[in-house]
């Protein structure tokens, strides 16, 4: 039997009480789609984690907080599982709705749209957000920019680290306290960067956008070693996987959950062989894509990994 051949499919017994490990070691040994490759995402995942040499990136894009995901987030810099976060202001925004008291609700796909715009209520496919959440946000984070130092000049991750401060829950809380930067390098493309722009208008706070560089890079070049973990895709995904590009290395593992297809050329939908080609990734490096819904993924990779890291 030819080479290729030597590795059989094996069949998924399920039983009671299996544990979410021990569910994705048997869809490994299936070894089929994405269910194999989600398997593959794990052992990555996990081996990233214990290898002390490897400077962790997180990238966070899609709707991920109002899907109830950002406790894993938290949870993971808790843990230690997370250097650098790199997220897109939206993500930022919905984290910190959360944290001041508002809440996402369940609500249906399959609705009238403008019957919501007259309720005052927004839509993020099937998870509501009433426009009172948005005031609340206002005035909290109005309040947060009046603290900064009149005619100063502030980074992102620095205004997103006071932000942090003044919060007693979520991901901006919990980075604040661990210690961990949190890059958004399209803050401007979320309602932080329209308040900062209506706080602008009446106060004169400088946001340096390229401030964050020097700090960034610094990481990367003292970094031994790098890992990728990529929720989704967008600038998140492209901040992280170019900020090894101006040193002699790339990433050494890497792990992508994304629904979008690589043949649109999409950078979301791009496949992390095609960022060997730049050299973001290392010839040897361990990488996979899993294709989902990373509702799905994320919680069940994560998942298997704490157990396995509890073993």
């Amino acid at each position: 039997m030819a080479k290729q051949c030597d590795e059989a499919v094996t069949q998924i017994h399920l039983k009671q009480k299996m544990t979410v490990n021990e569910l994705v070691v048997a869809m490994g040994k299936a070894g089929a789609y994405n269910g194999g490759s989600l398997a593959r995402a794990v052992d990555i995942y996990d081996q990233m984690l214990r290898d002390t040499e490897t400077t962790k990136f997180f990238g966070l894009a899609g709707a991920m907080v109002p899907a109830g995901m950002g406790g894993i987030v938290s949870d993971l810099i808790k843990g230690g599982h997370i250097d650098v976060l790199v997220s897109t202001g939206a993500n930022l925004t919905h984290d910190i709705i959360e944290a001041i008291g508002c809440k996402h609700f369940h609500g249906t796909a399959f609705c009238n749209d403008v019957e919501l715009r007259h309720d005052e209520i927004n839509r993020i496919y099937d998870v509501y957000l009433p426009n009172e959440a948005f005031e609340h946000f206002e005035e909290f984070i109005q309040k947060v920019f009046e603290e900064l130092e009149p005619g100063s000049t502030i980074s992102i991750s620095a205004l997103l680290k006071h932000i942090g401060k003044n919060l007693k829950s979520g991901i901006l809380h919990t980075a604040y306290h661990n210690n961990i930067p949190v890059y958004c390098p399209a803050l401007q493309d979320s309602m932080i960067g329209l308040q900062y722009w209506l706080f602008s208008q009446t106060n004169k706070v400088t946001v340096d956008a390229f401030a964050d560089m020097p700090a960034l890079m610094d990481r990367c070049f003292t970094a031994k070693k790098a890992g990728a973990m990529l929720v989704g895709g967008g600038v998140p995904k492209n901040f992280i996987l170019q900020s090894m590009l101006m040193t002699p290395n790339g990433f050494s593992y890497a792990v992508q959950l994304t629904g979008d297809r690589p043949d649109l050329g999409g950078l979301s939908g791009a496949t992390l062989d095609e960022a060997r080609s730049w050299g973001k990734i290392t010839e040897e490096a361990q990488a996979v894509t899993v294709y989902g819904d990373a509702t799905i993924t994320l919680p069940v990779m994560v998942a298997a990994v704490l157990e396995r890291r509890s073993l």
